[in-house]
């Protein structure tokens, strides 16, 4: 059973940091790109970043320099750090997995919170 398990949301103020993780299981890790999507009220859900399976990486424009993707094949979970936090970031954050080269399949995760706000 392929699961995607998302944590490390919550409230933090603006400026300040949160590391989500996903925690990964039921299918071959390494074989997989792993992403982060984002989803704000009202929004359509846009990408945040991606890493693949060689460790090559790729951002949002918006998010350069503030947020860092890792994964780790030994624990089957990717990582998002988030610093520099403004409040236009709050959104739900889902961890996806896509099989590369061919795409064939494509999970995602339930998504957890992350709301910066005063």
């Amino acid at each position: 059973q392929v699961q995607l398990v998302e944590s490390g949301g919550g409230l933090v103020q603006p400026g300040g940091s949160l590391r989500l993780s996903c925690a990964a299981s039921g299918f071959t890790f390494s074989l997989y790109i792993m992403k982060w999507y984002r989803q704000a009220p009202g929004k359509e859900r846009e990408f945040v970043a991606s890493m693949g399976p060689g460790g090559s990486t790729n951002y949002a424009d918006s998010m350069k320099g503030r947020f860092t993707i890792a994964r780790d094949n030994a624990k089957n979970t990717v990582y998002l750090q988030m610093n520099s936090l403004k409040p236009e970031d709050t959104a739900v954050y889902y961890c996806n997995a896509l099989r590369v080269p061919t795409g064939i399949y494509n999970y995602w995760g339930q998504g957890t919170q992350v709301t910066v706000s005063s």
